[in-house]
């Protein structure tokens, strides 16, 4: 059994994480923080939380008083800025949430985040966490992005395989991926019956993909008028290879990441609320473009299903251990 502290609980990915902990069977809750909800009961953040006959939730407690706790795990489910301050725990497992460790480069953090990185020389300490493509090792760990996650479950496995300069990815999530803090473009008023694209050339997640996949791509993200889930459609160019067959055989073992049959889409319905992606494969007789699809739910396997199978990695346990996975038309 290993103890976990939750740092930033009340947040969206805070408490996707903590329903995951509570759900998991080698992992137990040590503490939650929460600097707006410290010293009240779990039950403020959600009534369902102590009803008889669930595992105990402790009373919140500062974000600064959960750091300083002793346990095996740490998720840390911060702001980019406030994550990138914090002096990481001498012993322990540490999975960072946010984005203040994901990109290698230093000089980075201040054009895609907007600031300064305050501790760059600690940066090659830190892995990053994408477990179907990176191998998770140590014992600090960087979180992928939602959207950086589903981009690469798509074209990690086939980028030996597609020409470089040819790579668009067109992407949507749903409102949670920006937060539970309250912004204009997440009114609902804004949301509701409207389609937008954001951070047009800009987006954050755009060095993380580049990273890992060792060249830029032309990505665009769009907010979706739904809670949660994100789907992003990838148009590459092949080299040769047969894409479908190439990303069959990375994932057949995988019990998160499925391929698709031969003209399935995938679709999000599927996969909210759950810890899977869908993977699908099409050719463009037109333009003889491969078009690869990959859907998830920006706060399961693109947050907080993510953030726990890294831990599984890391410490033996079950790949699946803790996660939600799709039932049979559910």
């Amino acid at each position: 059994m290993a103890y976990v502290t939750i740092v930033g609980a009340s947040g969206y990915t805070g408490q996707e994480t903590l329903d995951r902990v509570l759900a998991h069977p080698s992992l137990e809750l040590y503490a939650i923080g929460s600097d707006s909800l410290a010293g009240r009961d779990a039950a403020a953040l959600d009534p369902r939380l102590n009803r008889n006959g669930g595992r105990r939730v402790p009373r919140f407690i500062t974000n600064e008083a959960a750091l300083a706790c002793d346990a095996a795990v740490t998720f840390v489910c911060l702001p980019h800025e406030r994550a990138a301050a914090l002096e990481p725990r001498r012993a322990g497992v540490v999975v960072d949430l946010s984005g203040a460790h994901r990109l290698r480069d230093a000089s980075l953090y201040d054009a895609w985040y907007g600031f300064a990185h305050p501790r760059p020389d600690e940066l090659d300490g830190w892995v990053y966490g994408l477990p179907e493509l990176v191998e998770v090792r140590g014992r600090l760990v960087a979180n992928p992005g939602c959207y950086a996650t589903a981009a690469l479950l798509a074209l990690g496995p086939i980028r030996d395989h597609v020409d470089p300069a040819d790579v668009v990815v067109d992407a949507k999530s749903g409102m949670t991926g920006a937060g539970r803090a309250l912004k204009e473009a997440s009114h609902a008023g804004f949301v509701l019956e409207n389609l937008s694209p954001y951070r047009v050339g800009s987006h954050q997640h755009v060095p993380e993909i580049a990273q890992v996949l060792g060249f830029p791509v032309s990505f665009t993200p769009h907010l979706l008028p739904v809670r949660r889930g994100l789907l992003a459609t990838c148009y590459v160019r092949s080299t040769g290879a047969d894409l479908r067959a190439v990303l069959t055989e990375h994932y057949a073992d995988s019990h998160v990441v499925s391929v698709l049959p031969e003209g399935v889409v995938p679709e999000l319905g599927r996969v909210q609320g759950t810890d899977a992606a869908e993977i699908g494969v099409f050719e463009d007789r037109f333009t003889e473009r491969v078009i690869v699809i990959c859907a998830i739910d920006n706060l399961g396997k693109g947050a907080a299903g993510q953030a726990v199978q890294n831990v599984n990695r890391l410490f033996g346990f079950s790949d699946t251990a803790g996660l939600r996975l799709p039932g049979v038309l559910v």
